[in-house]
């Protein structure tokens, strides 16, 4: 067991394992699936369940993890799982009924690239499927953008606080390069799992039996329209209190640059070297990293647009979080974007020409 405070060196994928342990996580439902199995693997060695009492199953699909996720957050217990894009793909279906139930719960996603089966080599082509609602209907889920070891556990225990509090999913969206890759960081502390007073007192929404109270109906089928368009309603309406007041990100070198680079995850961490190098020739180059890419930073970016001679939007898929970069930016401001597919991942150097080439004209 690792000691509380020590630094230690970590997978990314482990280090979820690691935090899921530490900040009380309940239980623990996956599959196994390229490039994400160390998270399952890891639990398997920890035990967890001879310590702190944290149930971990290999189920037998991603599609009975969702549904064990949507049970467990269904009497109030803090729940995850954790998959690569085609395994979350085939948990959509019960993504979207926990939105629409109101039961909160965690997905990892260690994205891959795509379309179909794909390749195991890192991609992050599933911001679409995450930042959209992949599933049927007008949802939202909250969608944290990791771009360390490090993030990788601090986000968990955020996870599980942002879920509870609003009621809903939320997604850690890393890759695999920050899944794969290893770097020194430091664990959280423990946190002790709630007692079953504690759930019955924090989650009076939950099914933890009947005695005491009225019923509590938790799902996401009415036949009535007229209640489906007020739960809706409800539901836009809690949408937009997240918009106001959940938005996270990172600015970096921004004060005094004349062109902003906009990217999120693994490919902030590479914009950041070339950052580096474009400084050191005398470009004035800034970063905006989004940390929720749902709720997105659309103010931040607007600000910043306002005094930027362009923006480039860096990422490693075809063009996805360019969209939401181009619906921020202020009037005038001309966005460009650069990205790789199948797997393939820029290098700083690549990146510094595309700076030259596209961003500064």
């Amino acid at each position: 067991m690792v000691k509380e405070s020590e630094t230690i060196l970590l997978k990314g994928n482990e280090a979820i394992a690691h935090a899921a342990i530490r900040c009380g996580c309940d239980g623990y439902f996956g599959y196994p699936i390229t490039p994400q199995s160390e998270i399952l693997e890891t639990l398997a060695l920890e035990k967890p369940w001879e310590t702190t009492g944290m149930v971990v199953v290999q189920a037998e699909s991603e599609l009975a993890s969702i549904n064990m996720v949507y049970g467990g957050g269904a009497v109030g217990k803090r729940v995850m799982t954790s998959s690569s894009s085609p395994g979350v793909a085939l948990m959509q279906e019960g993504i979207t009924y926990m939105a629409g139930a109101e039961i909160p719960g965690v997905i990892v996603n260690v994205q891959r690239g795509g379309p179909g089966l794909g390749t195991i080599q890192p991609s992050q082509s599933d911001y679409y499927q995450a930042t959209r609602g992949g599933g049927n209907g007008d949802y939202n889920i909250i969608v944290l953008a990791p771009a360390s070891v490090q993030e990788m556990a601090d986000f968990m225990d955020l996870a599980f606080t942002l879920a509870f509090r609003y009621r809903m999913p939320a997604m850690i969206l890393s890759d695999g390069i920050i899944g794969q890759m290893m770097e020194k960081m430091v664990l959280p502390p423990f946190k002790p799992r709630r007692t079953d007073e504690e759930v019955k007192r924090e989650c009076p929404w939950a099914a933890t039996g009947r005695s005491g109270r009225e019923k509590n109906f938790l799902t996401s089928l009415s036949l009535d329209p007229a209640w489906m368009e007020e739960h809706n309603k409800h539901l836009q309406a809690k949408y937009e209190t997240i918009r106001q007041t959940e938005v996270r990100f990172e600015t970096y070198n921004t004060e005094g640059a004349d062109y902003l680079i906009v990217a999120f995850g693994s490919a902030a961490r590479i914009a950041q070297k070339s950052i580096e190098i474009c400084r050191e020739e005398g470009l004035h180059i800034g970063m905006l990293r989004p940390i929720t890419l749902w709720p997105f930073p659309t103010q931040a970016i607007r600000q910043l647009s306002e005094r930027m001679k362009a923006i480039m939007c860096l990422e490693i898929n075809a063009g996805q979080m360019v969209d939401d970069v181009r619906l921020s930016v202020a009037e005038g401001c001309p966005v460009c974007h650069y990205g790789r597919m199948g797997g393939m991942v820029p290098t700083p150097e690549e990146i510094v020409q595309q700076i030259k080439s596209q961003l500064i004209k």
